[in-house]
């Protein structure tokens, strides 16, 4: 189903010549309302009048998080704080939070890209969606929930947590579209056999997961284990908050909504534009929000852009799944690593539970990678040398894979400890010490 078919199906002039416009436009506000902004573009002797059409857009200079931060909290805001309705905020490593803020206008944005999302995830007004995201602060779950109001579906917002009732509540309410965090669903799947609630107990049929990168090997764990299609769906808070993009049921990439941000995929290093199917730094230009308009903001994640029509007979802009940031690499005596590489690897090995932990030491100033993932019980309980030689053939795998050697550790089933939002995939301990 296609929600809104003008802006989601229209020419490729078309929705260049409305990008260029609408860019024109926002420039030409931030340039007035907010006055680092301002100071950017005048450090490089441009003014609004130099943007004439999306053409220009690389004369821009890129926003980074730490332009929010140094802006906290409401110096990026180019509507008057009397006009913003909503705050969310990230927290913040370093003391500093991101705020991101809403005009009512900007409300209605979001719950329009988000029912664009689920519309083309085959969503409709006969769905029960249980918005399993967390709310307040965090955008997941108020985002899905307005996006699956204004769709017409019936609206479930548990929230995160409190899995016995998520399982109870999906049984009894009938839920047919789960919107989680992927490890989540996963966790879900744990608990619905330890509680002894057969798949055929359920109506769900569609998973919106989200909030965290996830492979394709997950995705196939999570479809196998509750008997759902699952979709991905992609979203930053500075941006709007999910519903930037989503998969169709086409699963052929996420349909950018793209005559609101407008997406350009650099080269992470010199800042270049990339062509399409370049693989790169994911930055988006946000050309009709009001309270946090963002120009060239650097997502930190690595895609690729198709520019192509959809079978789904959408036109916008297709990006590829996200499995890793340019700032979460790891680089290990050299190596440059992504923890969705080691986990599309253990997917593959059968008795391997999809749950792991990276834990990362400096041993006489070098560094050290171990990597501890759950087996099966039944694996558990093989004699000593079976588990050895389960282990080797496990490091074996991520060796040939890598081209890196890792401490492998093999441990019982729920021992590394479960997360009800957002998965922690790596443990640091160099940054501890």
């Amino acid at each position: 189903m296609i929600w809104n078919k003008s802006a989601e199906c229209m020419s490729a002039d078309e929705r260049t010549e409305r990008q260029g416009i609408a860019l024109r436009q926002v420039v030409a506000r931030i340039y007035q309302t907010v006055p680092s902004y301002r100071a950017k573009m005048e450090r490089t002797g441009l003014v609004p009048e130099d943007i004439c059409s999306l053409d220009d857009l690389d004369k821009l200079p890129f926003t980074t998080k730490e332009d929010l931060r140094e802006g906290y909290p409401f110096g990026l805001f180019a509507a008057p704080k009397r006009q913003i309705v909503r705050l969310h905020a990230s927290s913040g490593t370093t003391g500093r939070a991101t705020v991101v803020g809403y005009t009512a206008a900007d409300i209605k944005l979001w719950s329009e890209v988000v029912a664009r999302c689920l519309a083309g995830a085959g969503v409709g007004s006969d769905d029960v969606v249980q918005v399993a995201y967390g709310y307040g602060l965090f955008t997941g779950g108020l985002g899905l929930h307005y996006g699956a109001e204004l769709l017409g579906s019936t609206v479930l917002p548990i929230s995160g947590g409190n899995t016995k009732r998520q399982l109870q509540l999906m049984r009894d309410f009938g839920t047919t579209v789960l919107a989680c965090t992927p490890s989540y669903a996963l966790y879900l799947a744990e608990a619905m056999r330890e509680l002894k609630i057969a798949r055929e107990d359920l109506k769900l049929r569609v998973g919106i997961f989200g909030a965290e990168p996830w492979t394709e090997g997950m995705r196939r764990e999570i479809e196998q284990q509750l008997g759902i299609v699952a979709l991905d769906i992609y979203g930053l808070s500075e941006i709007i908050g999910p519903g930037v993009a989503c998969e169709c049921t086409k699963r052929a990439g996420l349909h950018i909504q793209d005559d609101h941000f407008v997406p350009e995929v650099i080269d992470a290093e010199s800042g270049k534009q990339l062509a399409p199917g370049e693989r790169g730094e994911l930055v988006f230009t946000t050309v009709t929000k009001e309270g946090l308009p963002l120009i060239r903001y650097r997502t930190r994640d690595l895609t690729e852009l198709e520019r192509t029509p959809c079978k789904c007979g959408r036109t916008s802009t297709r990006m590829r799944k996200c499995l890793a940031r340019s700032d979460d690499m790891l680089i290990i005596r050299g190596v440059n690593l992504f923890p969705s590489q080691i986990e599309a690897v253990l997917l593959e090995i059968s008795d391997l539970a999809p749950h792991y932990l990276l834990v990362v030491e400096r041993e006489h100033n070098l560094d050290k990678l171990s990597l501890l993932v759950e087996v099966d019980e039944q694996v558990f309980s093989d004699t000593i040398g079976q588990l050895e030689s389960f282990t080797r053939r496990v490091r074996s795998a991520l060796e040939s894979a890598l081209g890196l050697g890792i401490d492998v550790r093999l441990v019982e089933p729920r021992t590394i400890e479960r997360s009800e939002g957002k998965a922690k995939r790596v443990l640091d301990k160099r940054k501890l010490a």
